[in-house]
């Protein structure tokens, strides 16, 4: 029996009205204040033709307040599977076009199926938020709801990469799924992220604030550090999304995209030779040297604006998809600190968990001194970078450029803390402390009676660095494997991730590590 015409132009009718959302009015609202509607995000993000939707038809289960009687399309979220570069990715993008895209049961639920489904087939996840938080007249469901959502957060944490995308309100309980997922990305206007509210914050504590201070990107790429990157509009961020998942495996089962076909160069490169300057006091930007290093100097910088006395991010190196880790000797000497820390260790675990090989840049004169550091925890914070490469098992490659000092040497991966190679620089010192502050301590009786203390400062300074700090009695010792021109940097590394790409390594058997948190 054929379907009749009358049922086919129903489903069409149907289909129609529960994809247009809020409708053309609102969507012309949202494209006058320069946002996307839902749908517009997720087709700006995949594959024409690719998306396969969950839920089109779903509506809200509310029986009481007025809302038995609403329509309510989609229930507020579209969800389902699409394409980006030719791979499968599953996502959810809520739409503020239906009710505030607040947070109901089926809302809910949508979202928990196509992020079971993604752990399932192994795809990551990308949810975009624009939300007015919890649907007040579901009460304790919608809180229920966003409980079942965390938890798929944390149950999907280290099986499928999560990508979080702020691009309108996320207020509340709400902001907590994407803090779970792995990276966010907000734009600059039109999105707000808080727990709690200017309004709400006054009327409790009596604090005057505003929502750029405490909500907006600019707050928590540089202050807080909440989110990774920031983007100018719905369609960089989407863009961004695209670009992050060029770096990343669908899952922890598989191997990230790498260009094997990609035909190994060993040339020398003579521009790393001129990066580091002749006198250990003159700054440098570690970037050059990370431009130099990736394929075409193809970088993406995580958390740019936070923390930026460490970068961190992706490139290639030799079409070996890398995570980088490197001390910027431009901002606080390079040295680390409480922020540094947290933002290196959680990178570094994400690589590890991923399949990431990890490449660090040493240039570190120790950890950041001062009260405020050491009543803060700097001692917990750092111990993160410890754990987070002790822990790691994928390839680990260490190049100390020059400054490598006491416990800040060992946390950025020392050979002690599981590098599979270590390369150092001519330029490179490696001892417990700087020369001057060992000068210091060990002779300073004679440079008090000296008829020029600061003269002889430098002399003792000078040999300390000789004697003390050389990389070639790191190398005499193995703490360090090779001392190499600057200009084999490149081919050095590459050689060696590709020789690494197979390596295996067993732990103790375990449930997990108790990270200091």
């Amino acid at each position: 029996m054929a379907i009749s015409p009358e049922t086919l132009a129903e489903l069409k009718q149907k289909r129609a009205h529960a994809e247009a959302g809020g409708g053309a009015e609102k969507a012309a609202l949202r494209h006058a204040k320069g946002q996307l509607t839902a749908r517009e995000r997720i087709s700006g993000l995949i594959a024409e033709g690719t998306f396969q939707e969950f839920g089109l038809h779903a509506q809200h289960a509310t029986r009481h307040f007025g809302m038995e009687a609403k329509d309510l399309p989609g229930d507020g979220v579209i969800a389902g599977t699409g394409y980006i570069e030719g791979r499968p990715v599953a996502l959810f993008s809520q739409d503020f076009a239906v009710a505030g895209g607040s947070l109901g049961t089926m809302h809910a639920k949508k979202i928990c199926d196509v992020m079971d489904y993604a752990m399932r087939a192994g795809m990551p996840i990308v949810g975009i938020s624009d939300s007015g938080g919890a649907r007040i007249q579901e009460g304790v469901e919608s809180l229920s709801g966003y409980g079942q959502v965390f938890n798929r957060n944390v149950l999907a944490s280290g099986v499928v990469p999560q990508i979080a995308v702020i691009a309108g309100s996320c207020a509340g309980g709400a902001a907590y799924s994407p803090a779970l997922m792995d990276f966010i990305i907000m734009t600059k206007s039109n999105a707000s992220m808080f727990i709690c509210g200017p309004e709400v914050i006054r009327a409790v504590t009596g604090q005057v604030t505003t929502m750029d201070e405490i909500g907006s990107a600019h707050a928590h790429a540089e202050r807080s550090g909440n989110i990774h990157f920031v983007a100018d509009n719905d369609q960089e961020a989407l863009a961004i999304v695209q670009r992050l998942l060029s770096f990343l495996p669908s899952n922890n089962m598989t191997d990230p995209p790498h260009y094997l076909s990609q035909d190994l160069t060993m040339a020398e490169d003579m521009g790393f030779n001129d990066v580091v300057p002749e006198t250990t006091k003159e700054a440098f930007n570690v970037k050059d040297v990370i431009a130099r290093l990736c394929d075409g100097a193809d970088f993406l910088e995580v958390q740019e604006s936070f923390a930026s006395n460490i970068v961190i991010g992706l490139g290639r190196i030799g079409g070996i998809v890398t995570g980088i880790v490197a001390n910027q000797p431009m901002v606080k000497a390079g040295a680390l600190d409480i922020d540094a820390s947290d933002k290196a260790a959680r990178f570094i675990r994400f690589c590890n968990i991923f399949n990431i090989p990890l490449v660090t840049l040493v240039d570190v004169p120790g950890f950041l001194p001062g009260v405020y550091q050491e009543q803060h925890g700097i001692i917990r914070h750092g111990a993160k970078m410890l754990f987070a490469y002790g822990a790691a098992t994928v390839p680990k490659i260490t190049v100390i450029l020059r400054k490598a000092y006491g416990g800040a040497f060992l946390a950025m991966c020392s050979r002690d803390m599981g590098a599979d190679l270590v390369l150092a620089w001519p330029s490179a010192e490696i001892a417990v402390m700087g020369a001057e502050g060992a000068v210091q301590i060990l002779y300073r009786k004679d440079l008090k009676n000296a008829e020029n203390p600061v003269e002889e400062a430098a002399k003792r300074a000078e040999d300390y660095r000789q004697e003390f700090a050389s990389p070639y009695l790191s190398a005499r010792r193995m703490f360090v494997h090779d001392v190499i021109e600057p200009a084999r940097t490149k081919a050095a590394v590459s050689l060696a991730l590709r020789n690494l790409l197979s390596k295996r390594e067993n732990r103790p058997p375990k449930k997990h590590g108790n990270i200091p948190l």
